[in-house]
Formats: C-alpha cells, sequence, structure tokens
C-alpha cells in the first residue's frame, strides 16, 4: 500500500472548510428548532405570556346567527363595548336567515380583510368549520360565543352557564308552574342550532325525573318570530291537553307569550324559556308568563370580546387552566374543551323584572 503524504497548507485549508460546514450545520439545525417550534408551540416565544399587553389597535369581526335578532343585538353589542375599552375596534357582519350555512361564504369574505380575531355565535356547528380552520391558518384567532362550533375549529369558546344547568333548570321552572304533571312542548329556535340541541338534551335527562310530565313535541320556529307565532298556535291545536311550553330561544318565547297572552289559553298554558326581561315584561305583568331565565346577553359580548383580545395579544393560547382578564367582570379562567363560561343564568318574574333594562 502506498502512503500519500499531504502538504500542510492543504491540511490546514481541509480543517477551515470542516469548520465552517460544522458551523453551518448548527445554524441550519437552529432555524429548523425555531420553524417547528413557532407551528408546534413548543419554543419559549411561542408560548402565551399572561404578563403580555393588550396588542394595541386590534381589529376584530363578530358574527351573529342572524342580524336582525334583538338577543343577537344585545350580545354582539358586547363585543364593540369591550372592543371600544381596549381601544380597539369590532366591526358586526352576520347573515339575514339562520341557515346553517349561511355564515360560510361571510366567513371567507371577512378572511380577506384580515381581522385580529373573529367571533362568532354558529348557526351550524359543522357546516362553518372548514372556513373557520381556513381563517385560523391565515392568522385570524376563532372564538366561539353563544352557540358553539366544531371544538377544532375555534380556540376557546364562551358559554353562557354551564349547559346542563340551563336544561335541567328550564323543565325544573315549568313543573313548579304546573304541579309536576301534563303534557309538555318544547319551541326550539333551529334544527341545527349547537345550544339549542345541546340545552333540549339535557331537557329530556331532566323529564326523566319528572315521569308524570310527558313531552309530545320538539318544534322548531327558526328564530322568526311569525313562524315561531304560528309554531305555538299549532302545538295548542294539536294538543289540546298541553300544559306547558318551554321555549329557550328569545324569539320563540315571545312570539308564543304574544300568541298566549290573546288566547283562550292565557293562564291555562304555563309558558317558560329564555328572554330578555325588557321584551318579557308585559307578559309577565299580564299574567301570560309566571317566570323565565337569562343571563345578560351583553356580557357574553363583552366576555368574548376581551378573550379574542387576550388571544390576540398572545396572553393566552386556548390551554385549560389559563386565565385572563375580562374587564368589568374580573378574571376568568379557561375550562376543558377551551369552554369559558360566564355563569348562571337569572330568573325572572314579577318581583325583579323592574330590576333589569336589557
Amino acid at each position: 500500500m502506498t502512503l500519500v503524504r499531504i502538504p500542510r497548507t492543504l491540511l490546514v485549508a481541509m480543517a477551515a472548510m470542516a469548520l465552517a460546514l460544522l458551523v453551518a450545520a448548527c445554524g441550519d439545525t437552529k432555524d429548523d428548532t425555531e420553524s417547528a417550534g413557532s407551528g408546534g408551540g413548543s419554543t419559549q416565544s411561542s408560548q402565551a405570556d399572561a404578563t403580555a399587553e393588550i396588542k394595541s389597535g386590534l381589529k376584530t369581526v363578530s358574527m351573529p346567527k342572524q342580524l336582525g335578532n334583538p338577543y343577537e343585538e344585545i350580545e354582539h353589542g358586547g363585543v364593540d363595548k369591550a372592543l371600544t375599552e381596549l381601544k380597539g375596534a369590532n366591526r358586526i357582519v352576520g347573515p339575514t336567515d339562520a341557515g346553517a350555512s349561511s355564515q360560510v361564504p361571510l366567513i371567507n369574505s371577512v378572511v380577506q380583510q384580515k381581522p385580529d380575531a373573529l367571533i362568532i355565535a354558529g348557526n351550524d356547528p359543522d357546516a362553518v368549520a372548514p372556513a373557520l380552520k381556513q381563517a385560523a391558518r391565515r392568522g385570524v384567532k376563532v372564538v366561539a360565543m353563544d352557540s358553539d362550533v366544531a371544538a377544532d375549529a375555534r380556540t376557546v369558546f364562551i358559554n353562557q352557564a354551564q349547559s346542563e344547568a340551563i336544561g335541567r333548570d328550564e323543565v325544573k321552572i315549568l313543573a313548579d308552574q304546573i304541579g309536576d304533571q301534563g303534557e309538555v312542548a318544547i319551541l326550539s329556535a333551529t334544527a341545527n342550532a349547537t345550544n339549542q340541541n345541546t340545552w333540549i338534551k339535557f331537557m329530556k335527562e331532566e323529564l326523566k325525573n319528572h315521569p308524570k310530565m310527558k313531552l309530545v313535541k320538539v318544534a322548531y320556529g327558526d328564530d322568526d318570530d311569525q313562524k315561531s307565532f304560528q309554531e305555538t298556535q299549532g302545538l295548542l291545536q294539536a294538543y289540546p291537553d298541553l300544559k306547558g311550553i318551554i321555549s329557550p330561544t328569545t324569539v320563540g318565547i315571545s312570539a308564543a307569550a304574544r300568541y298566549l297572552s290573546s288566547s283562550k289559553h292565557k293562564g291555562k298554558v304555563a309558558l317558560t324559556g329564555l328572554g330578555t326581561p325588557n321584551q318579557m315584561r308585559k307578559f309577565v305583568k299580564d299574567g301570560t308568563v309566571e317566570e323565565f331565565a337569562l343571563w345578560n346577553p351583553e356580557n357574553v359580548g363583552y366576555l368574548a370580546g376581551y378573550a379574542a383580545a387576550a388571544l390576540a395579544s398572545g396572553q393566552i393560547s386556548g390551554k385549560e387552566g389559563e386565565s385572563f382578564k375580562s374587564g368589568k367582570l374580573g378574571q376568568h379562567k379557561i375550562g376543558a374543551n377551551g369552554e369559558i363560561v360566564l355563569g348562571p343564568p337569572t330568573r325572572f318574574n314579577k318581583v325583579n323584572i323592574d330590576d333589569f333594562d336589557f
């Protein structure tokens, strides 16, 4: 075997080249690590920082299930108030009907304007999911409120109250009014509304504890005043022995109350559900409705506005256990599956209804 002698100058050059390659390799590894961290949230810089300042000039869009719905107007007005306090701006964009897919083209249009966050009350949990996921990929933080969307299509969900408590309490209120027995019906909003269906599920569970109460039908007024009015009339015609109606929708309960108030069924068929004090006050005072419940919808939107600001500013990432400041509402913590609960609803009746104005 023949040995080949390598000149010293060549050895020095080769060593310098090897060192340069090693440094470059280390630099590439660092870049790869940072890149993976920014996508997966594994580096310090990508983690939520509770001490971070709220981003200045925040721009959000809030999307109701349907424009012209009084409850939705109050709720999304709460988002406006939160963003004003935070020195940002919110714009309300919504469909004219509550159809399952009516929000999709609006979501796609909103994303093109690159807001910091989109706050949505979903008409359908799955129909809007692909558009919301696309929004998230483009850097828009997605917050659901009032009516949830698919969990993997948003970061957090602002719930008015514990869903089980809402559903069960509605049945308990009606049970007290009809002596815990008789035929009952539910007048809901749309058949695909996430919140309505969740509450109805727990209503049916609670009815098992009231064996003398029989659910005869779940009707749908589509959150339309006239249709809800007609559905109430139809229920009373189809079930002459009906003792009570639960309407967990502000449009439905007010339409049902309007029908009952001028019919022979007034005082004979009990009505409860979820409504605002201002729309239900006259029906409580004239004896059409004894008691109903609701939270302050403005506070739902207000909390959603602060949650969106905290997300867009990096104060929270949506993980369970994280907390953030929510203005006049104090501190709120993120629960399982990204849920943030506002608080328990209030019951309204003749004794206290004049104490509220919304």
